[in-house]
């Protein structure tokens, strides 16, 4: 595959994975290709840990279904996030960004403008959709068959410091560039989010993974092969859309937009 086509490519899987191992050698792979990500003076911050172990994966994702639970029920998910939440195909068309939630069970889809406001919460816990998504977000974690788990070096993650924003900025590349590989090799990739939006769920995380005083655990994704067919949840959404180059792109100062891109 070529390297324009992987970038075009790319994507974050919402559904669920096949059973089937991710092999030691895609493993490796995808390894190697985050190991020669850029870094400030040849740091190299990250690092990673492969999670096989079924009896962790499935801690992993009890802790993210319960996360996504409470934060759904409490509301802070949407406080939060509302500004990237679309209900239709005419407000992402506009927006070009965000997440446009296309799928919803027939009793939720006449209040989908109401998701907002306390009424709308109270009836969104009257349904239990917290708990639907947060069961289906177990499901997908649990049936994963490889977590990663990606950490950065604390003598180089200093927050508040530059080598804080290196450091950073190198993990980034390092993920694009594993990121990037899944593609090529027909491997889906999501990260598991949740358990950074509740507090006290990273730290039993942590926990499981034992993770050293030195490192600090950044991000957790799931891994797997994609089937033939994807089965999309019963609450889903899609993020296809990507803004006009002249909506991020300038000329010369950033008062003058890119024009003649679009």
């Amino acid at each position: 595959m070529e390297l324009l086509e992987a970038i075009r490519r790319r994507r974050t899987t919402n559904g669920a994975f096949l059973p089937d191992p991710v092999s030691a050698v895609h493993q490796r792979l995808l390894m190697e290709v985050a190991g020669r990500a850029p870094s400030q003076l040849n740091s190299q911050p990250w690092r990673f840990v492969l999670v096989e172990d079924r009896t962790t994966i499935d801690a992993v994702a009890a802790i993210s279904g319960a996360s996504m639970t409470e934060a759904m029920a409490g509301g802070t998910f949407f406080e939060r996030y509302k500004r990237y939440f679309r209900f239709s195909e005419q407000e992402m068309e506009e927006t070009r960004s965000g997440m446009l939630f296309d799928k919803l069970p027939a009793p939720l889809r006449p209040f989908t403008r109401q998701v907002f406001t306390r009424r709308g919460q109270r009836l969104i816990n009257t349904l239990r959709v917290p708990q639907t998504l947060g069961e289906e977000n177990r499901r997908l974690v649990a049936g994963s068959p490889l977590l990663l788990g990606v950490l950065l070096d604390r003598g180089e993650y200093r927050p508040g410091e530059l080598s804080s924003f290196y450091s950073l900025f190198s993990m980034g590349a390092a993920m694009e560039n594993l990121w990037l590989t899944t593609a090529e090799l027909g491997l889906g990739i999501q990260f598991v989010s949740f358990p950074m939006e509740v507090p006290g769920a990273w730290a039993r995380i942590e926990a499981l993974l034992k993770v050293p005083d030195d490192l600090e655990l950044m991000a957790v994704y799931r891994l797997g092969h994609l089937p033939p067919e994807q089965r999309r949840p019963a609450i889903d959404w899609s993020s296809h859309q990507r803004k006009r180059l002249s909506q991020f792109v300038f000329r010369e100062t950033c008062e003058q937009p890119q024009e003649g891109w679009d």
